[in-house]
């Protein structure tokens, strides 16, 4: 279930990440010419285009750090690889297939900008090579349970009563005679009896 999951991670990140860049580029380019050519700058007008640009990397950083599994940000580097790769076989029809003119947000996307400046191959090139750690081919860790301890006392079964509970029976021995039985009067001790007369002789 993890590696599906992963994969549609993979599949949705690619094109979307694609797409972030293309605007984030493509603003920020606009932004410093403009500011070249009027000789003026507005720190304000990159704000946007930093955005775009800031939101590709953390679609694509978590593809490719999240232990879900590898196969996502290898599902996700070959499908940006692969453009640029088909640019050494047919490149006047690879960027014909990719569509121009697009808007989002009333900016223009020109999802050429980053396959012809190499951006993709960059991109594609970390998502792959994020696949190659061993450690994330392997599950999470399950919790081991450890026996107790030799010297450790054994649970009583059930139904068992342990000898340090407390109960309520009343117990069978003897009562103890040298205690007085409970009363709600005043402690009486009785008088000690009248020494004993002993007649004189006569």
């Amino acid at each position: 279930m993890r590696h599906i999951l992963s994969l549609l991670a993979g599949a949705v990140a690619a094109p979307l990440a694609w797409v972030l860049v293309a605007l984030g580029q493509g603003a920020s380019s606009r932004t410093v010419s403009a500011w070249f050519e009027t000789d003026r700058f507005d720190g304000a007008d990159l704000v946007q285009p930093a955005v775009y640009l800031g939101a590709g990397g953390i679609v694509l950083g978590l593809v490719a750090t999240l232990r879900i599994s590898p196969l996502g940000p290898l599902l996700a580097g070959l499908l940006l690889l692969i453009p640029y790769a088909a640019l050494f076989v047919d490149p006047f029809a690879v960027r014909d297939a990719v569509p121009a003119g697009w808007r989002l947000f009333g900016d223009p996307v020109d999802l050429r900008q980053p396959l012809q400046n190499g951006t993709l191959l960059f991109l594609g090139g970390l998502l792959v090579m994020a696949t190659f750690s061993a450690k994330r081919w392997r599950r999470w860790p399950q919790p081991v349970l450890l026996p107790p301890p030799a010297n450790y006392p054994p649970q009583p079964a059930y139904g068992a009563r342990s000898q340090d509970e407390p109960t309520l029976d009343w117990p069978t021995g003897p009562p103890d005679t040298d205690s007085r039985p409970p009363t709600l009067g005043y402690p009486y001790d009785p008088p000690p009896p009248p020494p004993a007369h002993h007649p004189g002789p006569p």
